[in-house]
């Protein structure tokens, strides 16, 4: 081989080279290019699954609402069962996996705040999920004092002129939740001096505590004594109304709130007078759209502050048997089939439920 061809190959080879390198460069770019293009997380952290109504209506609501804003947008979805340990363990998880948004409806808020202070230091934002948490970048909920007003009036109202000289048990939510003593705060706002409350306890958002607490208010009270029993949520309204009925008390008004199915299956059979709607529909997307306005740096849009949060309070509504069509089954919250089974179907006919 001679001097000119050695020159000709060496130049070949180098070309040949630097085409192999540009194109490792390329697939670099490329990978890069899809790993941009890959999901982003916003975290999703719900306190108990004890209430139905957030696995089976906030949680798909919530992750729907998302992926309409955000397509590349993925929701890592945490249920605390009830645990703040565990909350506390699923918040901090999330942190650490590179979620830097989170939507959170804590278990015990003033334990929450200091997990916010902390997710702040590594940049990560927080939209406090119908339970209000100091220090959070957005706060999304209902008007709770007006709920626990509404929730008293409505008690009122079915007792109308028996108010006055009636018994009142109450039954209050886990009082580790802020909303709790916003609902009772309001009851009170409406009942005090116009009922007598004869016993009051926490029932912790739990069935099964509510009921045995509404079976020791029986035995303080006498069962012949009772005439109306206020229950912050309908969860814990089954578990009383279940007591009520072992100790054969029957027809007198029992309040709730979250509009659940057996809620509101309930009402119409009777046993339960009236419940709260909040309307998830509502709730869930205007949460999303907090935590990808977030995610993406734009003003989220909040109507006003509470307690400094930017913040928007939607409008609660009192549900009885007489707007359960133009309500839950308007909204599409629930289909009549599912509601209106067997052993109630007379009772939803009779009610123009379809």
């Amino acid at each position: 081989m001679n001097a000119m061809t050695r020159r000709i190959v060496i130049g070949t080879a180098a070309v040949s080279m630097a085409v192999s390198l540009a194109a490792c460069g390329k697939a670099g770019d490329d990978k890069d290019s899809a790993d941009s293009g890959s999901k982003t997380k916003i975290g999703l952290l719900l306190p108990e699954n004890k209430t139905a109504r957030y696995e089976t209506l906030d949680k798909p609501l919530f992750i729907e609402a998302v992926k309409k804003d955000c397509a590349d947008c993925e929701v890592v979805y945490k249920n605390a069962a009830g645990d703040v340990g565990q909350q506390k363990q699923q918040f901090e998880q999330q942190i650490a996996d590179g979620i830097k948004v989170i939507a959170i409806s804590s278990v015990d808020a003033e334990k929450a705040a200091g997990w916010i202070a902390a997710a702040h230091k590594k940049d990560v934002k927080v939209v406090a999920y119908d339970r209000a948490i100091a220090g959070a970048d957005a706060y999304v909920s209902h008007d709770n004092e007006k709920i626990g007003k509404l929730q008293g009036q409505a008690i009122l109202d079915a007792l109308g002129s028996k108010a006055a000289g009636a018994n009142l048990v109450m039954i209050n939510g886990d009082e580790k939740d802020p909303n709790a003593g916003l609902f009772k705060k309001g009851a009170h706002a409406s009942l005090d001096g116009k009922i007598k409350i004869a016993y009051e306890a926490s029932g912790e958002w739990d069935p099964k505590i509510a009921g045995e607490k509404m079976t020791a208010a029986i035995s303080s009270v006498g069962k012949d004594k009772i005439d109306a029993v206020y229950s912050a949520n309908d969860g814990m309204a089954g578990g009383i109304i279940t007591s009520l009925g072992n100790a054969g008390i029957k027809e007198i008004p029992v309040g709730g709130q979250d509009a659940e199915l057996p809620g509101i299956q309930r009402i119409i059979a009777g046993t339960q007078t009236f419940t709260i709607y909040k309307s998830p529909k509502q709730l869930a997307p205007t949460a999303a759209q907090f935590a990808v306005n977030l995610l993406h740096g734009k003003d989220i849009g909040a109507a006003g502050e509470t307690d400094g949060v930017p913040s928007t309070l939607l409008e609660p509504t009192v549900v009885n048997k007489d707007n359960i069509q133009s309500t839950v089954i308007k909204d599409g919250i629930y289909e009549a089939s599912k509601v209106c089974v067997s052993d109630i179907a007379d009772k939803c006919a009779a009610l123009g439920i379809k």
